[in-house]
């Protein structure tokens, strides 16, 4: 049985590996720093059963931003003030060793349902990310996230679609 956890020293970070070496670095060495100074948190799959150190399967990261509204796409930013928060998905991987298994998706459903928990309490458009190449772009686009006008690889997901897509 899988499990969504806060990462932590129970997670074994050093034997990850996604075929993306950035992505793999910033497991295994900016990570943690990054939540200890409180920038951004990431959270991994595991399986629970696992023995600790539990291998990741997969992981995200989150981080608060703030966005100016006419970067958003017209139809958006009409009614916004100028500059407006979100959750900016910093970060997805999965393990080569379980991709094409839909662990992307349930990582980026689990996203959605943090970005939710923090809608609840603080406010927030919606979820960015900055896909690193067209087929990333392609992979957000499928869940309903849209292009900026201004950059065709930041991606926007409005907070009504989230709440569409976590209904079903």
């Amino acid at each position: 049985m899988y499990k969504i956890e806060l990462l932590s020293r129970s997670h074994d970070r050093d034997n990850f590996d996604c075929k993306s070496e950035p992505l793999n670095l910033f497991l295994k060495q900016t990570a943690r720093q990054h939540a200890d100074r409180g920038i951004s948190r990431t959270f991994v799959l595991v399986d629970e059963t696992a023995v600790e150190p539990k291998p990741v399967l997969g992981f995200f990261s989150l981080n608060i931003c703030q966005i100016e509204s006419e970067i958003l796409p017209e139809s958006l930013s009409k009614k916004l003030p100028r500059n407006v928060p979100g959750i900016r998905l910093g970060r997805l991987a999965v393990a080569k060793t379980h991709q094409r298994q839909g662990i992307g998706k349930m990582l980026l459903g689990a996203a959605m349902e943090k970005f939710l928990e923090v809608f609840k309490t603080a406010g927030g458009i919606g979820l960015f990310v900055d896909a690193k190449d067209a087929n990333a772009k392609s992979y957000y686009e499928q869940f309903g996230f849209v292009p900026m006008p201004s950059n065709d690889l930041e991606l926007f997901l409005p907070v009504s679609t989230i709440e569409d897509a976590l209904k079903t």
